[in-house]
């Protein structure tokens, strides 16, 4: 429960922020064209809100609304989610966004977008400022990576540490490195101090998206944590290298969790290695498939690299970062309109599982930036409803030189609408069943 109610502090947190400083992109260009704000809402408040609030020198209201997906400003002469007809039936008036320039209302639903990105690239920027760079130099993975089945049908076995990607020497295993190793021709590793040249198929890029993008693993399972049973009973102990379970051998600690899941209170046996000495531990899962141990990082494992920077540096760092981000996000959106890519859409309860089980900054703001990376992509969509079908909207405006039919736009929001409440409910039954079937 407590890892539960960690994670979903976080959750909620990260996304109050995403929304407060989408939304503060919207109010900021509206004010600067002097459009007029109704209202500025964390989370919808359909009937009545948790806290509302108009200071009398302010014709804006601000409020937390009870249904915690998102949140929203109301502008004056827009047609958006609060389907206002009544006020968009009188005559316009000099402070509706109906009545400004094209370019004036793009940047009013662009800055949101804008104000997303410019977030990730200052968390990024403050993260390698206060924090540095700290990474995991392949060379110091002395046991090497683990792959997966998939991979391994490919020429990659477990042990193997990658060094080359078509000839790019590979210094580090980041998001850059992963996708230079699924693009190559060839890949050169070491295994079993032999460098080994392998051969990919020309579809490599294509099935891994499709079937698994998290290919490569950190061996090995450190227990760093003994929360409480089963481990306690078994004789567990800090510092136990876990390498198997009933005799298979080399597994990642996806692999250990999956096999511990699918082995839930049923008596098993754990390989593992403690002070140099290889052992066999009987243990059986709790009924959630789990043997209540904290795992070590692999940065508490192995040697580690630090790079800092000052407060100056610190800006072009992080807007690198953040650009490398947003690539590497884009070059996988495509696989989320496949088969695969659709059932692996999750909800909040997916989200909320990339948070770390104990609280941990550097880990809150990672994550952050990347979710505001999202938000900022999935914004751009030309989906009625979203920012990225208003700008749809608006560069026909400019193209044509006139204004899409006011009906058109009503139904088409209407239609959005009802399109994102689909996704909703699609990507959070996802969670359900996943859940469910374990």
């Amino acid at each position: 429960m407590d890892i539960i109610l960690i994670k979903a502090v976080q959750l909620i947190l990260s996304l109050s922020i995403l929304v407060i400083i989408h939304e503060c992109g919207h109010f900021f260009f509206a004010k600067i064209f002097k459009v007029r704000v109704e209202k500025f809402y964390l989370f919808f408040n359909p009937w009545f809100s948790l806290f509302k609030y108009k200071p009398k020198w302010s014709e804006t209201e601000y409020g937390v609304g009870w249904v915690p997906l998102g949140g929203y400003v109301k502008i004056s002469g827009m047609i958006d989610e609060s389907m206002d007809k009544e006020a968009l039936a009188q005559p316009p008036q000099p402070w509706e966004f109906r009545t400004k320039s094209a370019w004036q209302r793009l940047l009013i639903m662009v800055g949101g977008v804008l104000m997303n990105f410019i977030l990730a690239f200052l968390i990024y920027s403050m993260m390698v400022f206060a924090w540095g760079e700290e990474y995991v130099p392949v060379q110091n993975v002395k046991m090497g990576y683990a792959f997966n089945a998939m991979t391994q049908n490919a020429g990659f076995r477990n042990g193997d540490i990658p060094l080359t990607a078509d000839g790019m020497p590979i210094e580090r295993m980041d998001t850059k490195t992963l996708l230079a190793i699924v693009e190559a021709k060839e890949v050169t590793v070491l295994r079993n101090g032999e460098i080994v040249a392998i051969q990919l198929p020309a579809n490599f890029k294509k099935v891994v998206f499709e079937e698994d993008p998290n290919f490569i693993e950190l061996y090995p399972f450190v227990i760093q944590q003994i929360v409480g049973n089963p481990a306690k009973d078994a004789g567990l102990q800090v510092g136990d290298s876990l390498i198997g379970i009933n005799g298979v051998e080399n597994l990642s600690a996806p692999e250990i969790h999956k096999l511990l899941a699918e082995n839930k209170e049923k008596n098993i046996t754990l390989n593992l290695y403690r002070e140099n000495q290889l052992l066999s531990v009987p243990i059986t899962p709790n009924a959630s498939g789990k043997i209540n141990v904290g795992m070590k990082s692999h940065y508490d494992i192995y040697e580690t690299v630090r790079v800092k920077y000052n407060f100056i540096t610190a800006f072009p760092a992080g807007i690198k970062i953040g650009i490398k981000t947003i690539k590497s996000y884009l070059s996988q959106f495509k696989y989320i309109f496949s088969k695969e890519g659709a059932k692996s859409v999750g909800g909040f309860g997916a989200i909320g599982n990339l948070f770390p089980e104990r609280w941990n900054w550097a880990a809150f703001w990672n994550m952050t930036a990347f979710l505001s990376i999202i938000l900022g992509v999935m914004n751009l969509l030309p989906i009625p409803a979203l920012d990225g079908g208003h700008v749809m909207f608006l560069l026909y405006e400019v193209v044509s030189g006139r204004k899409p039919n006011e009906k058109l736009m009503e139904y088409a929001q209407i239609t959005g609408m009802i399109f994102l409440l689909a996704l909703l409910l699609y990507a959070n039954g996802n969670d359900i069943f996943r859940f469910l079937s374990k």
